[in-house]
């Protein structure tokens, strides 16, 4: 019989606790936090708040609904990052004191290294070795993935994540964040050929969304000038025409990768890879390359403690525990565990 974990995911604005047993996930129970629809993106400091309401009935109801008792833990994991140091505290120090409290080890995970891990929580699960584009608003980065402890970053962006693109281009239309939902949502029934982003191109297999960004924006100052209402009349193939050129710009690395590397097997992870505009791509692309394309459920996409418990499970077969000193790491690099 295999280990029995609570996860705990506490790094942006998403409570979330699960619990997994013998490698098979349970649940996944998640607070969401509506307050930052006020601001147009998360408040550090409202995240936190929320997360020390939530972290406590979170946790009892993932607990309850699976018949699990404390007792029958073999170890607490928690996020240790990255993410916002305010709301990683509170999953933290959460985490810590339960472990303490029932005498069993803890597990730090990483959070990037658990989006991909999010693959092996159902079937089919992807085989060894494998590329996954990971995606995120904080984050852009095709991993080279050896085995389930093993992976390296071949390609990042070296500024702003797509994810950060996509909310920052729906803000300047004036939607609601988050923007970037919305832009997937009315890119369906715009034309994707109407208007052209450049692709800021630099070395090897590395991305740039800041200069797309600029030249959005330049964009819509200069049509906004001839037409006060371009954007209302425009929406549907701006939104179409920004979504076509932010994936083109992915796909292009991923392929250069798979064709370098000669690997066929291909996984998506994080937020932005709940977008349908991307998942449709990956799909026509597999056709044509003959890849074996995997896609996370939605609900293991964003931010969940699902993950993180199945990137605990694998840590915790490797007796790979944490000091209770350990402190969350708002910058962890990747590979840190």
């Amino acid at each position: 019989m295999g280990p029995t974990l609570l996860a705990i995911e506490s790094s942006c604005d998403e409570t979330s606790a699960s619990v997994i047993e013998n490698g098979k996930v349970l649940n996944n129970i998640v607070a969401t936090q509506s307050v930052h629809e006020n601001y147009g993106g998360v408040v550090p400091e409202l995240a936190s708040r929320a997360h020390q309401q939530n972290i406590v009935p979170v946790v009892s109801q993932a607990l309850q609904n699976t018949g699990i008792k404390r007792s029958d833990l073999d170890a607490i994991a928690y996020t240790q990052g990255p993410g916002l140091l305010g709301a990683l505290l509170v999953g933290a120090s959460f985490a810590k004191s339960m472990a303490y409290s029932l005498d069993i080890p803890l597990i730090a995970v990483n959070h990037m290294q658990a989006h991909i891990l999010a693959h092996f929580i159902d079937k089919p699960r992807p085989r060894f070795p494998f590329l996954c584009l990971t995606v995120s608003g904080g984050h852009t980065q095709i991993v080279l993935v050896n085995d389930f402890l093993e992976m390296k970053i071949i390609g990042q962006t070296v500024d702003d994540a797509v994810g950060e693109a996509f909310d920052k281009s729906a803000k300047l239309m004036g939607l609601p964040y988050p923007g970037g939902p919305l832009v997937d949502k009315y890119a369906k029934l715009g034309d994707p050929l109407k208007y052209s982003f450049p692709d800021s191109e630099v070395p090897g297999l590395d991305f740039s969304f800041s200069g797309i960004k600029t030249a959005f924006l330049y964009f819509l100052r200069d049509e906004i000038k001839k037409d006060g209402d371009f954007i209302k009349n425009n929406l549907h193939d701006i939104c179409a025409s920004l979504q076509r050129s932010l994936i083109d710009m992915l796909m292009s690395r991923l392929i250069r990768a798979s064709d370098q590397l000669k690997i066929k097997v291909i996984a998506i992870a994080g937020g932005v890879s709940a977008n349908s505009g991307l998942r449709d791509t990956l799909e026509l692309e597999a056709e044509k390359r003959q890849w074996q394309v995997h896609i996370p459920e939605f609900q293991y996409c964003t931010d969940n403690a699902a993950m993180i418990a199945m990137a605990a499970h694998y840590q915790y077969l490797e007796r790979k525990f944490s000091p209770l000193d350990i402190s969350p790491n708002p910058r962890m690099k990747f590979g840190n565990v």
